[in-house]
């Protein structure tokens, strides 16, 4: 199993106007891709525990580092990390390996990303795996001004949409404390006190729960974000509004294989309608909180692969 000592080597591959860091696994199992897409703020590596185990089930797995993160591009415009470009480095990728579709896995911001991606670009996805966000309904409001009305401006999405800059420099400033702080197994999206925004994570001296990782693993997110630091990556928060916009005119329903992975104490909500816009879902709950596939790798791996060789076999 990879791990902070043997992660697999990247390759940078330029796509859609953009270089995106790439790692694979399964290279021999060519014909049979699977994408791996992270959120926010993770990395590729946060799919360190599914890698070998897809590949040994004869998959060539490929995860990308998005534009944003790691060593990938990371354009100025805020506008360049809107829902169209990050699909679109998606498709640029499969035409880069010569794929015409593939299995797209997300977590978090990665899955919204494959949910955008699957309408946007439906004959490019055969099955989605995502875990923790359920699909995400428009509604009547954009989606920032329905959260502001509802949550208020402490609200992280928030927060990062009208006090632009403010997060990224505190998040610069502290980043070991506020990874160390994030990815732990009590509501990690939980600031210390109601109503705080979530950069005060970043001010907390003390950890603040049982840790996800371990120092050497937390050591891999922090040297990422110590490089790339979080403008890119928060900018995808602030085009949620745009990509509300461009999901306008397509075709709200997915009818590919789905399979939706919550944790049953992650603070994201589950989905009361998700079979309303996704009719062929399959859904299963672990006893984790957010970060699932790196607290409950194991149960992951068997959820996903049991879930695969069912849809291969119909």
């Amino acid at each position: 199993m990879f791990n902070s000592t043997n992660f697999p080597k990247p390759t940078l591959i330029s796509v859609n106007g953009v270089e995106l860091e790439v790692f694979e696994a399964g290279r021999e199992n060519a014909g049979k891709p699977i994408v791996l897409c992270h959120g926010w703020p993770e990395h590729a590596f946060s799919w360190r525990h599914q890698m070998d185990a897809l590949a040994a089930a004869g998959y060539h797995v490929i995860v990308p580092n998005q534009r944003g993160y790691g060593n990938s591009s990371r354009p100025t415009e805020v506008t360049d990390y809107d829902i169209e470009h990050l699909s679109g480095d998606l498709v640029a990728l499969l035409d880069h390996y010569g794929y015409e579709d593939a299995t797209f896995v997300g977590h978090d911001w990665g899955a919204f990303v494959v949910w955008g991606l699957t309408l946007l670009h439906p004959n490019r996805v055969n099955k989605v795996i995502n875990l923790s966000l359920p699909y995400q309904e428009r509604g009547e409001k954009p989606w920032i001004e329905f959260m502001e009305e509802i949550l208020g401006g402490n609200f992280y999405f928030v927060h990062f949409n009208r006090q632009p800059g403010v997060a990224d420099a505190v998040f610069e400033d502290n980043t070991y404390r506020f990874l160390r702080n994030l990815y732990r197994k009590n509501e990690p999206l939980r600031a210390p006190e109601p109503g705080m925004a979530l950069i005060n994570l970043a001010n907390a001296e003390t950890p603040l729960g049982e840790p996800v990782l371990s120092e050497s693993e937390l050591a891999v997110y922090v040297s990422a974000f110590e490089t790339s630091g979080f403008s890119g990556s928060i900018n995808w928060y602030r085009n949620l509004d745009r990509n509300w916009h461009i999901l306008a005119e397509v075709n709200p329903i997915i009818q590919q294989p789905t399979l939706m992975i919550y944790g049953d104490r992650d603070m994201v909500a589950k989905s009361e309608n998700l079979t309303k816009f996704v009719p062929n879902v399959e859904v299963v709950n672990l006893d984790c909180g957010h970060w699932i596939q790196e607290e409950k790798p194991e149960e992951s791996n068997q959820a996903i692969l049991r879930w695969l060789e069912q849809q291969n076999s119909i």
